[in-house]
């Protein structure tokens, strides 16, 4: 090679965020589970969230409010009242699913064979964002 070859250049470019929209508690749920999906920090499932719930792994557990099964409710709410873990609940298991990760994705990128989740615990958030820190506040602002 030859000393007026061309040297590979590094150019720094800066990455625009785009205007985030006013978060609520629902697109908070949303990113910060996405996040902790990415992160490998979901316990998915009643089995999974038990133990979660029972070691102690847990930062937040949603439950979802079509649940039909009492014990289940019963349960998941006195193992987070025991070890002092907020519930959060959410109204559709199937979005539930959706956000927790639990379908396909046709080549458009839309969500088929959504399977239904009644409960979601998060024991990794992943990194912090601003969608935690909102969610976090909403959920102390609610106790």
């Amino acid at each position: 090679m030859s000393d007026d070859a061309a040297a590979p250049v590094e150019a720094q470019v800066e990455v625009e965020k785009a205007p985030s929209q006013p978060l609520d508690p629902q697109s908070a749920l949303k990113e910060v589970l996405r996040t902790s999906l990415f992160h490998d920090g979901l316990a998915r499932g009643l089995k999974e969230a038990v133990k979660a719930l029972d070691r102690r792994e847990a930062h937040l557990c949603i439950l979802a409010s079509s649940c039909n099964e009492p014990l289940y409710v019963k349960l998941i709410g006195a193992l987070c009242k025991e070890h002092g873990i907020p519930l959060m609940t959410f109204p559709d298991n199937q979005v539930l699913g959706e956000w927790a990760g639990l379908c396909k994705y046709n080549s458009e990128g839309k969500a088929i064979k959504v399977v239904g989740c009644s409960c979601v615990v998060i024991k990794s958030w992943g990194e912090e964002t601003e969608a935690r820190q909102f969610l976090l506040e909403h959920i102390k602002n609610t106790k």
